[in-house]
């Protein structure tokens, strides 16, 4: 039931639920939250777009080639495990070169600033903090590190790719790498004689080779603990602003629900719907790192519209 609901989830279509808004309109609205300071900000894979790293459901999105794994396969087929990491080990470097783009840098700008409270990404490219944000909460996860589902030990992604590459000598070579079709989970797709040919290192600790990026994929709970950082964080902010996420998964849209029901004030920044378009005050439909340079622009500044 689990995995039936992991895939109804990476299948979910945002369509438009609410007319567009005007843009004056939307950009006055944020720009009124922004200066009031205490913003919360959820960011999703939109952000990350412009640092070479794609998202799942833009126009060129990656769920249009490729679904990715839920928990439940990670955790009970050991082929779809060793497909994973051997599609990782070729894509994971494009990820590991990916750097903040001004997006990133201007969020962190504005936290030093005060005008929002902390960060929650839907993202797991860690690139809020090598921007220099300081409260980040990685809500998905952070493909940095490695837990073994065995016994729970966890390994530095980059210590665990040093030992794939001893365990493989010339397998990169082989492999013609085009970086527009690594997917935001950090793998790209291999034909089936380079997934045999690929051999699997196992967990420092046990010695399990049931390994799984430190990451929450469809299926899988966000940690408790997470959860608890998270309500704290939520409680300390006056509104909320999604940015780069169309709020398909219910963990994002959640925060959305917790904002309306506390009567706090939403804005939306995005290039395209978003599932909670009808309960947002601000909708605005934007290039992103366009609209946030119009943010710091003195009011007045024309905001185009949207094509």
């Amino acid at each position: 039931m689990a995995h039936r609901a992991a895939i109804r989830s990476i299948e979910r279509v945002v369509r438009e639920t609410a007319p567009l808004q005007d843009p004056q309109l939307a950009a006055a609205g944020i720009r009124r939250m922004l200066e009031a300071g205490s913003v919360l900000v959820l960011t999703g894979a939109g952000v990350s777009t412009d640092s070479g790293i794609p998202d799942y459901r833009g126009p060129k999105g990656s769920l249009l080639r490729h679904r990715p794994m839920t928990y439940q396969e990670f955790q009970h087929e050991p082929s779809a495990r060793h497909r994973y990491w051997a599609r990782s080990f070729v894509g994971w470097r494009h990820m590991a070169q990916a750097s903040p783009n001004p997006i990133h840098q201007r969020l962190a700008q504005w936290e030093a600033q005060g005008k929002i409270s902390g960060i929650v990404t839907q993202n797991v490219d860690g690139l809020h903090v090598a921007a220099g944000s300081l409260n980040v909460i990685p809500l998905h996860g952070d493909l940095q590190q490695v837990s073994c589902l065995n016994c729970g030990a966890l390994e530095d992604r980059r210590h665990l790719d040093a030992r794939l590459h001893e365990a493989n000598p010339g397998y990169l070579e082989h492999v013609d790498l085009d970086p527009s079709l690594v997917n935001p989970d950090g793998d790209v797709s291999l034909d089936d004689a380079h997934v045999a040919e690929f051999h699997m290192v196992g967990c420092l600790v046990c010695g399990s080779q049931a390994l799984k990026p430190n990451v929450v994929y469809f299926g899988e709970n966000v940690p408790a603990e997470r959860k608890v950082r998270l309500k704290a964080m939520e409680a300390r902010s006056a509104s909320l602003l999604v940015i780069g996420s169309s709020l398909a998964v219910m963990s994002g849209y959640k925060l959305l629900l917790d904002a309306r029901n506390a009567g706090k004030p939403v804005g939306l920044l995005n290039g395209g719907p978003t599932r909670g378009d009808a309960k947002a005050d601000f909708r605005w439909r934007s290039n992103i790192a366009e609209a946030l340079a119009l943010l710091e622009e003195p009011v007045g500044r024309a905001v185009r519209r949207p094509m």
